[in-house]
């Protein structure tokens, strides 16, 4: 079978889909994913399939910092959505049998699906499916705790992200010459595989029968990789150090963060390995190694503790390796997981990025590290996880089993 990932954003957006792709590749499906060019490395060095969807992630980021009005970052926005329209036109051309999409261009998907007649897939990295039990990640304002306002605010969360890619889905409805309006049930991609644990998060019990929690899909180890010198040699002089990366987030506050990072780092009297990212963090000081992208099933299980900002894939990771972790969130799912991991007892608290001190970061790693019960809980949690096959449930629906 052929089948087509479709995903936008940054690396945690793309990144476990390298792993549920080379598992379906191996299981003897032809696999390409569809995702921005900077990718493309991450993409191929996994052994999978690649072509190219418009848009610079980093980039929209940066220009919505800069944007003058709402009206400028809508702008933007839309312009960033038709590219990937234009993206999922290429991507089908070379022939598809069915598509696997992210949450985010699930309309683009639905359009191409509904034009070539074939099946479309959701395989979600996030909870986004309405559900009275948690209200989605990303709901605005304040959140109550009842059914009735879940329900509501998880709708809301998904009319917010439809509404993203409207004007895109048309355009490309209209490529495909297809009615302007969708089906009526053309807004469900059915059926729907969320790649988080439910040892996490479990299911929620109202979710239809279509819409499963299937495990994590792990992002994949390019071919051949072998870990820096220098990252090994670090990590043997001494004791196992802290993580602190923050992803794709803080474009720009390189140096800022560095300063603060470099602060805390000494006031907790800890070893560090800080990544870069995109904020590109500078002047780290001593007992600090920065490094690149490194593959963080291997990396992880090294370190004391993970400082990170809570987005899907990185907690994934630290949960995987069992080790406690502090959660600086900053914007869109992020919160959710920061607050999820405190939940479950693997965090001592979460510090938002805009709030975010030397002496508080400080204080969390010292607490992650010195309470007992956050590594118990970590632990006990990366046991279950281990356990887990995220994948099996998409490979036996695509392969004629059941959905879940």
């Amino acid at each position: 079978m052929r089948a087509l990932i479709i995903t936008a954003g940054s690396r945690g957006d793309v990144a476990p889909f390298t792993g549920l792709g080379r598992r379906l590749q191996e299981a003897g499906h032809e696999v390409v994913v569809a995702a921005h060019a900077g990718f493309a490395g991450l993409v191929g060095g996994c052994g999978l399939g690649f072509r190219e969807v418009p848009g610079d992630p980093q980039g929209l980021i940066r220009d919505w910092a800069r944007a003058g009005s709402r009206e400028e970052v809508q702008a933007l926005t839309r312009a960033y959505a038709d590219g990937i329209a234009d993206g999922v036109v290429r991507a089908v051309e070379g022939g598809v049998d069915v598509l696997l999409t992210a949450f985010g261009p699930a309309p683009l998907a639905r359009a191409a699906g509904e034009a070539l007649g074939i099946p479309v897939i959701g395989t979600y990295l996030v909870p986004s499916v309405p559900t009275g039990e948690f209200a989605l990640p990303n709901a605005r304002g304040e959140v109550g705790a009842g059914p009735e306002e879940n329900l509501a605010v998880g709708r809301e969360v998904v009319r917010r992200a439809e509404g993203v890619f409207s004007g895109a889905a048309a355009r490309l409805r209209a490529h495909f010459g297809l009615p302007a309006e969708e089906p009526s049930a053309g807004s469900d991609v059915r059926p729907v595989f969320h790649g988080f644990s439910p040892s996490v998060l479990p299911r929620p019990a109202d979710w239809p029968s279509w819409v499963d929690a299937s495990g994590y899909w792990w992002s994949a180890r390019p071919e051949g990789w072998q870990p820096p010198a220098e990252l090994v040699d670090f990590l043997r002089a001494g004791p196992p150090p802290v993580f602190i990366g923050f992803g794709s987030m803080a474009v720009g506050e390189g140096e800022r963060l560095g300063e603060l990072v470099a602060g805390a780092v000494k006031r907790a009297g800890v070893r560090a390995v800080v990544q870069a990212g995109w904020a590109g963090l500078s002047g780290l000081g001593d007992d600090v190694l920065p490094v690149g992208d490194v593959p963080h099933d291997w990396l992880f299980p090294r370190t004391a503790a993970v400082v990170h900002h809570a987005g899907a894939g990185t907690t994934a990771a630290a949960l995987r390796a069992g080790v406690p972790a502090v959660p600086v969130p900053v914007m869109a799912d992020q919160p959710f997981w920061a607050a999820r991991l405190c939940e479950l007892g693997v965090a001592p608290r979460a510090l938002p990025f805009a709030d975010l001190t030397a002496e508080a970061l400080a204080t969390a790693i010292t607490d992650a590290l010195t309470e007992p019960s956050h590594r118990r809980r970590a632990t006990e949690l990366a046991r279950a996880i281990a356990a887990e096959d995220g994948v099996a449930a998409v490979l036996a629906h695509l392969e004629g089993g059941s959905a879940g």
